[in-house]
């Protein structure tokens, strides 16, 4: 018995060496299993992580019609919640221009002295496509109602009217613009999903242009790879209940913002960029979303550049639900990190 157990682990650590054996890269097939909703998050987000698959994930709009029909129909839908919401979290939110774009001010009612002189810009998620007008400013209103700093949220152009660059080039009109009569080192850029990816996108772009950084940087489950390159593409493909497949509508919108451009220009995929020099960042996600390996390997690349970079990874979200339900335990959680982690890096 004794020598079988010898020769068992000599034959798996030969195994894990690699010694005196040819691998050739497979795929793994897995049996379908059912995956339980965990008991180690919150009420609240365990009803959010038992829902079932997003309604649309699928939909696949044909022409420019189809699309506008189903982003006016999710932007109404998020419309219709954030009055509640603002009063709830005591925000008040107002149209302007800034560099000749349109944004919105969202401003916390109750202003700690500290961050009187601090500005966080915010670039919303949506895949380049969701999140038009005053739908655009959720997150905005959960940070600066949690954070108590001032936000200026971007209402980026988008296709199917604008492709790529209209949203870039939206986003570093309004930062060259507030930096002009701003401290860069009291201001912090940040966004989840497309808007962490157009995070990322900003600072190199701003590298390029000359422009001041940041002080810190907050992406949130960016979209930092728009190829369907990395892990959780297919492990948590049909699990996150959010994005649940790069094949459905995401994949679609990639294609449509990208508008024949290389979706591995950093510009668009920004995990192909040179990360050296950027601002201390911090990184969110969790153990279902269809882009922890996006966001892993951004913390991993910026490690190695020698950036100070956090991550967060909560347990059995998908994609984006730390802001899922805005009074959830895990959501104000999230806020008070970043805030933390801003009031860390910016200055006063």
């Amino acid at each position: 018995m004794k020598t079988r157990h010898v020769a068992a682990l000599a034959l798996a650590i030969a195994l894990a060496s690699g010694a005196g054996f040819a691998f050739e890269a497979a795929g793994r097939k897995v049996p379908a299993r059912e995956v339980p909703v965990p008991d180690t998050v919150s009420q609240q987000v365990q009803a959010l992580i038992a829902a079932p698959l997003s309604p649309f994930w699928n939909e696949h709009p044909k022409d420019a019609a189809e699309w506008k029909t189903l982003i006016k129909a999710r932007a109404d839908a998020v419309a219709a919640t954030l009055p509640d919401l603002r009063a709830k979290l005591g925000v008040k939110v107002a149209p302007a221009r800034v560099g000749g774009v349109n944004v919105f001010i969202v401003t916390p009612e109750a202003m700690p002295e500290a961050n009187r002189n601090r500005l966080l810009v915010h670039v919303h998620g949506g895949g380049y496509v969701l999140g038009p007008g005053e739908s655009g400013t959720r997150e905005a209103i959960l940070m600066a109602g949690y954070g108590k700093m001032k936000v200026i949220s971007i209402d980026y152009r988008m296709p199917p009217d604008f492709p790529y660059p209209a949203a870039m080039d939206d986003a570093m009109a309004v930062w060259s613009e507030v930096v002009k009569t701003n401290d860069p080192n009291n201001m912090a850029i940040f966004g989840t999903s497309t808007g962490g990816g157009m995070t990322l996108a900003m600072v190199l772009r701003a590298r390029k242009e000359g422009l001041p950084f940041p002080a810190a940087i907050a992406p949130g489950t960016p979209w930092s790879d728009m190829t369907k390159t990395g892990d959780t593409f297919f492990t948590n493909e049909m699990v996150d209940n959010i994005l649940v497949s790069n094949d459905g509508w995401l994949g679609d919108a990639a294609r449509l913002y990208a508008n024949g451009t290389d979706l591995k220009d950093p510009q668009l995929s920004p995990i192909y960029g040179d990360f050296t020099g950027f601002p201390p960042t911090i990184l969110t996600s969790g153990t279902r979303d269809l882009f922890l390996s996006n966001t892993v390997r951004v913390h991993r690349k910026l490690r190695q550049a020698g950036v100070v970079a956090d991550l967060n990874v909560f347990e059995g979200q998908s994609h984006a639900q730390y802001m899922g339900d805005a009074f959830a335990p895990e959501t104000k959680e999230h806020f008070t990190e970043l805030t933390r982690f801003f009031d860390r890096y910016l200055g006063k």
